[in-house]
């Protein structure tokens, strides 16, 4: 009863959990919320310091007994009372400007379609014990889907395939379903973390995540496109532990990520493996739809379409792809409700 008459007063939230950055929908005004899933925590006193782009900027750069660290490791909850704190924070800033001093908002939340019953869990009670009155998950391949405002309960096949942080979602749906997926850890931050390695086994650099992060977003590519393109990297060499700078390559950095690349590459031809015939037929009419800031990487659309004999198309602003499908189902839950997961809510109500 109570929990109703706060929700009047509260704002309807979809939310993109993401590993790398959390994004939050408010139904009726949009994406209000882009921040980093990093919260700074002081490991001595336990409390939390900062939460979003300011913990972002502590990263590498805090005292021992500061910690700034994400806690969502491939796109779920390793750490249950910092991710409960995380959303708490993302759910009462949306309300600041509003009367609502206790929120009990209705929050959709997206997660990985290869998540097991437990981490399914986590996330729920995560999300109640943060505040929400109702918790809806929904798979975020289908989110992204819905999204890109593809037709998920049209009797025809759509290929999304969603490359995040931490992992990569690839869904073949059809009548609101997923007919045949794959969901694999290797993503936006394991790219990231082959360019690290790239720097030490090669120029014995050790680099930090940013720079690496960095490098993949200005020259990284999947395939070979148009000039070859330069950037300096700075780190600490390993044999004399002093500051070096070198000259990096697109061709260098390629085959730094040639091995994940060839991994989501792989998933995707196996999800086609899958697929029933009629499917495919639909399938190769749309083509394939690229969703997820993985899908901005220079070249993954052409290496896939070769690869997979498809036509392949980025989605329209792919970094947003998740969290407006969230929202698109907050404005229309009685029709999208089908595809949203079970959860322990629905259960109860049965």
């Amino acid at each position: 009863m109570l929990n109703n008459l706060l929700g009047k007063f509260s704002h309807d939230i979809g939310i993109d959990l993401g590993t790398a950055n959390t994004l939050v929908y408010v139904r009726g005004k949009g994406i209000i919320i882009n921040e980093p899933s990093v919260v700074a925590v002081n490991t001595r006193t336990k409390q939390i310091l900062a939460i979003g782009d300011e913990a972002k900027r502590m990263v590498g750069k805090t005292p021992a007994n500061i910690v700034a660290s994400r806690p969502l490791v491939d796109g779920v909850v390793s750490d249950f009372e910092i991710t409960e704190q995380m959303l708490k924070y993302f759910i009462e800033k949306v309300h600041k400007e509003s009367f609502a001093f206790f929120p009990r908002p209705r929050v959709v939340v997206g997660l990985p379609s290869g998540v097991t019953e437990v981490e399914k869990r986590a996330v729920e009670d995560a999300t109640t014990n943060a505040g929400a009155r109702q918790a809806f998950l929904i798979e975020e391949p289908m989110a992204a889907a819905v999204g890109s405002h593809l037709p998920v309960h049209d009797a025809a096949g759509s290929m999304i395939v969603d490359i995040g942080g931490g992992t990569s979602e690839v869904a073949v749906i059809s009548l609101g379903g997923i007919v045949a997926s794959r969901s694999i850890r290797i993503a936006g931050d394991e790219l990231t973390e082959d360019i690290i390695n790239y720097a030490k086994e090669e120029f014995n650099l050790q680099v930090g995540e940013r720079t690496a992060e960095t490098i993949k977003i200005n020259i990284g590519s999947a395939a070979k496109v148009g000039q070859v393109l330069e950037a300096p990297i700075r780190g600490r060499d390993i044999v004399t532990g002093l500051p070096k700078e070198i000259i990096i390559n697109s061709d260098q950095v390629r085959a730094a990520l040639s091995k994940s690349v060839r991994a989501i590459v792989d998933a995707v031809k196996s999800t086609i493996e899958e697929t029933p015939p009629e499917l495919i037929a639909d399938i190769m009419d749309k083509g394939i739809f690229l969703a997820g800031g993985g899908a901005l990487l220079r070249g993954l659309d052409s290496l896939l379409a070769s690869q997979t004999k498809m036509p392949v198309h980025i989605a329209d602003d792919p970094l947003t792809a998740v969290v407006r499908g969230t929202g698109l189902v907050l404005e229309d839950l009685d029709t999208l409700r089908d595809v949203l997961v079970a959860t322990q809510y629905d259960k109860k109500r049965r």
